[in-house]
């Protein structure tokens, strides 16, 4: 996510500028052909431009409209993971009780640290890659990536894991396909073996029980997005019409131009190129927003949030060295 103000000129264009050189080159060769060869047929009638226009701007709005709802979708499922990890550290202190504070108290820490686990595991299966995802199969993107760090990619899953669980939870879980799944699975394994030694009041092991079934839900709903892509049908014609445009525009700009003079036939270039790479910066922002979970410049922060939450919890467990919060690097990016 940025968290400037805007993103710098000086990022942004250099984003843009392989489609900036495409638009010189679409622009200057019927104009030149136009211009040299006198090939006046090469000039078209705006009305075309403008109908292949107007649904290209219609199909691209509409794209950019759901991407958009994808991502706050995913912003909507993080703020109740958010909630609901605050509601599991009040429940788990709370709920759990002991005679033995010494042994209450590592029960409490047992529970939360395995919640961390679970955060953990969640976050790195969401920046997995999948064959739709533009990150790392767009060269713009790639190069963009110098301006900040995916952690989950820079790190090792089982020696984060380590931090939360015991070695032998987490040799059973690094050979599950589904680690968060099983993370919960084992989070209900413990509630209920709590229950059955009157760690937890029957009456609060179903409230504590209801709160991790909609853990479950809320991670169901983030691989719900992940594994299902922006519809390829849409994205493809989007595509497909914003080409189409870069193609016809400068053909019906010679043939505006022309009326003017022939030597302003030359403004055909510049005025094609800009037009056009408003249509082309349309059509990446929403590529480059329809994955919130990829590892995008523009993803949901799910590691800052992920640190926010440890930070919260392990404050409710009376701890002081409390790790200090994510904060977006100079590029203002945070992830």
């Amino acid at each position: 996510m940025n968290s400037g103000r805007l993103y710098k000129l000086q990022h942004f264009i250099p984003w843009t500028r392989k489609k900036i050189y495409y638009l010189i080159v679409i622009s200057a060769i019927p104009t030149a052909l136009y211009y040299f060869l006198d090939l006046k047929w090469l000039a078209i009638p705006w009305v075309p431009v403008a109908l292949v226009g107007t649904a290209t701007a219609f199909i691209a709005g509409f794209r950019n409209t759901q991407t958009y709802n994808r991502l706050w979708e995913a912003r909507q499922i993080w703020g109740a993971i958010v909630n609901n990890s605050r509601a599991w550290g009040i429940m788990v202190k709370d709920m759990v009780r002991d005679t033995d504070a010494s042994i209450e108290k590592a029960l409490h820490q047992e529970l939360i640290y395995r919640h961390f686990a679970w955060l953990t595991a969640l976050r790195f299966q969401l920046r997995e890659s999948r064959g739709w995802e533009n990150v790392k199969t767009r060269s713009y993107n790639r190069e963009y990536l110098k301006y900040y760090k995916v952690p989950e990619w820079e790190s090792d899953l089982s020696e984060e894991l380590k931090k939360y669980m015991n070695d032998v939870e987490l040799a059973n879980i690094i050979k599950k396909k589904n680690k968060a799944a099983q993370i919960l699975a084992l989070q209900s394994a413990r509630l209920r073996s709590l229950n059955e030694h009157g760690k937890i009041s029957d009456l609060n092991y179903v409230e504590i029980q209801a709160l991790l079934k909609e853990l479950y839900d809320q991670q169901g709903k983030n691989e719900r997005i992940k594994n299902f892509p922006y519809p390829r049908q849409f994205a493809s014609i989007n595509v497909m019409f914003v080409y189409l445009l870069s193609i016809v525009l400068p053909l019906g700009f010679l043939s505006e131009f022309s009326k003017i003079g022939t030597n302003c036939v030359w403004l055909t270039i510049p005025v094609s190129v800009v037009v056009g790479w408003v249509f082309f910066t349309l059509e990446q922002i929403g590529e480059s927003t329809e994955n919130p979970f990829e590892g995008n410049a523009n993803d949901v922060p799910i590691t800052s949030m992920s640190r926010a939450i440890e930070i919260d919890l392990r404050d409710m467990l009376g701890e002081e060295n409390l790790p200090e919060p994510l904060v977006a690097n100079n590029n203002n990016i945070l992830m």
